[in-house]
């Protein structure tokens, strides 16, 4: 047994400080050396085993331990869902379809101001609400492309849009796990949500159109722009405080896009905007049935990652409760809890009466999210008669060879994670700027933003902070609902910039490799969002 030592150095900033040194020398090595994505991961790892060994004193067997169950997590779920999530993509794009769909977008209208709010904006909070992981910044990045966009831009459009629907992807996930480990109530953290983030929510579409044509674009959209804000983000306020966050990205991405597409049929700018300055090519005209049909892989999809959501199908998987008053669902053996060798029941955090660190990675070849996209990839595939097997394994192939660079930097960055976490690193982080006290509150979201950056969910960063968030809360007299909140808020800014976001999106655009190219284009609007976040969940803490 090995007991975690938060202050090794009997410093707790400075301990703070060497934790955060594989992180930080990560974002340099990217950004400043303008380093390959997988080499600056690997000098990533190597810090954060001198780090754990030195000065946080953690065995030798249990850093190997913390790497195993990064990499094992790295590659399921995650790696299976972005694999699966893509090879969708490829398919409707070798099909026919995806020419179908770039062009109802452009009939839409041919200004790409416009084509970024319907497709970045609604359609990836859409994605975002239905999967997650990766899979809206994957899809949309490549979309825009498609649509003629430059790579990073896109890339980096992609990434900034989904920062309106990062907190509650898949199916409010990231608000249910935050609720439950930050020991709040769901409903009360639903509607604190909409304190905290929606006026950030609403602003996006705009920063978007600036982002893309500064502000004489914005003068010439606000119509539409003023209408996808109104519409999305009234329509979740009212969702998170009426139902809940399972649907809050889904219905209002949803009516997002049909807000777009009934201000398009009576308005268009005067303008129309290209990146590059070309002509709008003239969209092909489709029936309905054909672009219903081009559609359907996305509606498929969002179909399957619906029922395996909802909660009779996981209970079906569930395991049997620890006291034996609850049995294990009829499928429950076919969840298969594997133990982590040197790491399981041997790291225990400091304090008396403290268990030790459950260290279990699970293998769910039926209930995970990846295996639903398979059946939406399998379904789509039968319903589509223009491809053959043909097409099949080779699009699955492609997309194998795509991906491998950007998901090696993801299982790299989870290694840094997990033996940072593991080793007391993260909470040694967490509790340096739990010291700052009465103005916690400012520095809240941005231990949300450190844990999605680290680990690249905000499931995992709720994981992982929200419990501390509420203890410091309670110690310094402010309502613990509104920092889990912030938690989960700055978490979504983080999310922009996270490594295996960024990683995602290079894959999508076709520039692995170039990684830092796109952090260097994100990374102002992330910390621009996170600083607004920061001021104004201090100022709601002096008046809630």
């Amino acid at each position: 047994m090995w007991t975690q030592d938060y202050d090794p150095l009997g410093a707790l900033w400075l301990s703070a400080i060497v934790a955060a040194v594989p992180i930080l020398a990560f974002l340099v090595c990217l950004t400043v050396f303008k380093m390959k994505g997988t080499t600056a991961g690997i000098i990533a790892v190597a810090l954060a085993v001198v780090v754990a060994l030195w000065p946080f004193g953690m065995p030798i067997t249990a850093i190997g331990g913390s790497a195993l169950i990064g990499i094992l997590t790295g590659l399921w779920p995650i790696a299976f869902i972005i694999v699966m999530a893509v090879w969708l993509y490829k398919l409707a794009v070798a099909s026919g379809r995806f020419d179908v769909i770039r062009s109802s977008i452009a009939g839409i209208s041919p200004d790409q101001r416009i084509q970024v709010l319907l497709i970045s904006f609604s359609f990836g909070a859409f994605l975002e609400g239905a999967a997650g992981f990766g899979v809206p910044i994957a899809i949309c990045a490549a979309l825009l492309v498609q649509l003629g966009f430059k790579p990073i831009k896109a890339a980096m459009i992609s990434l900034v849009a989904n920062a309106a629907a990062g907190a509650y992807g898949a199916i409010g996930i990231p608000v249910i796990v935050g609720a439950k480990v930050g020991g709040v109530d769901l409903r009360a953290l639903s509607v604190e949500m909409v304190v905290v983030v929606q006026l950030l929510t609403f602003a996006i579409p705009f920063l978007l159109v600036i982002i893309l044509d500064g502000w004489r674009g914005l003068r010439e959209t606000w119509v539409a722009t003023l209408a996808l804000s109104i519409v999305y983000s009234g329509s979740q306020a009212l969702i998170l405080l009426l139902l809940g966050p399972e649907l809050a990205d889904i219905l209002p991405g949803l009516l997002g896009m049909v807000a777009l597409f009934v201000v398009g049929r009576f308005w268009q700018p005067k303008r129309i905007f290209r990146e590059d300055g070309s002509v709008a090519p003239e969209p092909e005209r489709h029936s309905l049935r054909e672009i219903a049909a081009a559609w359907s892989p996305f509606y498929i999809l969002t179909a399957f990652i619906f029922v395996w959501s909802i909660p009779w199908f996981k209970d079906l998987f569930a395991p049997a409760s620890a006291d034996g008053k609850t049995a294990a669902g009829p499928l429950g053996v076919l969840v298969f809890n594997v133990p982590i060798p040197g790491l399981n029941g041997v790291v225990q955090p400091p304090g008396d009466g403290a268990a030790p660190v459950s260290a279990i990675w699970q293998f769910t070849p039926v209930n995970a999210t990846g295996t639903a996209i398979l059946l939406s990839v399998l379904v789509s595939f039968f319903t589509t008669p223009a491809l053959n097997w043909g097409d099949l394994g080779r699009e699955f192939v492609a997309t194998v060879r795509e991906l491998w660079r950007p998901i090696v930097l993801i299982l790299l960055i989870l290694v840094v994670a997990n033996i940072t976490n593991y080793s007391g690193g993260s909470a040694s982080i967490g509790l340096a700027l739990a010291g700052a006290g009465a103005v916690f509150p400012l520095f809240s979201p941005i231990i949300g933003w450190f844990g999605v950056f680290i680990t690249g969910s905000v499931v995992n960063n709720n994981t992982l902070f929200a419990h501390l968030q509420n203890v410091t809360a309670t110690k310094i007299g402010v309502d613990p609902t509104l920092l889990v909140a912030a938690n989960t808020a700055g978490g979504a800014m983080g999310k922009v910039v996270s490594p295996q976001s960024i990683a995602i999106s290079a894959a999508a655009v076709g520039l692995v490799g170039r990684e830092g190219e796109i952090l260097r284009a994100s990374i102002k609007y992330s910390l621009g969002m996170l600083a607004f976040l920061c001021v104004w969940v201090m100022l709601v803490s002096l008046v809630a």
